[in-house]
């Protein structure tokens, strides 16, 4: 890559939960995954911090300018062992990666514009249903602390 940047991706990334005020959440499908539903992630470029990268990933995967609505940092990380189906992805001898939970809180439903060559479908759904869709563990675990009184909220 130009510029001397890494062909691989950084084991640091961002999941954004992105959910509206009557507790709705939207999930992504990934394109070469079917099944595989998600909320937005994606992993740091270059120093960026990582509210940056949250802002960035939303723009990119759903269409929504997430500087318009409130993005909250909930200051928690996961770490946890990349999925063999995406490994390939990272370094040789890459195996795990710390993840920083961010919620995306939106009046109500926005227009979404997924990214084609990441994700094949979108959908809004009710706390408890988006989160036995997901496949991650760390998703379905903050998908469930929507609704729960935070210093976040």
């Amino acid at each position: 890559m130009a510029g001397g940047m890494s062909a691989y991706k950084q084991p640091h990334s961002v999941l954004v939960v992105i959910h509206t005020l009557a507790g709705e959440v939207l999930l992504l499908e990934r394109a070469r995954h079917p099944g595989f539903w998600q909320s937005v992630t994606g992993s740091r470029e270059g120093n960026e911090p990582p509210a940056v990268t949250a802002h960035r990933e939303v723009l990119e995967e759903t269409g929504i300018d997430s500087r318009l609505y409130r993005l909250t940092d909930w200051r928690i990380e996961n770490h946890y062992t990349i999925h063999p189906a995406w490994r390939h992805r990272y370094a040789p001898g890459v195996d795990c990666n710390t993840e920083r939970v961010f919620g995306l809180c939106l009046p109500e439903r926005v227009a979404v514009r997924i990214a084609p060559e990441e994700h094949r479908a979108w959908l809004w759904l009710a706390r408890d249903e988006a989160a036995e869709r997901c496949f991650s563990w760390s998703n379905r675990d903050a998908i469930r602390l929507l609704g729960v009184a935070h210093e976040w909220t």
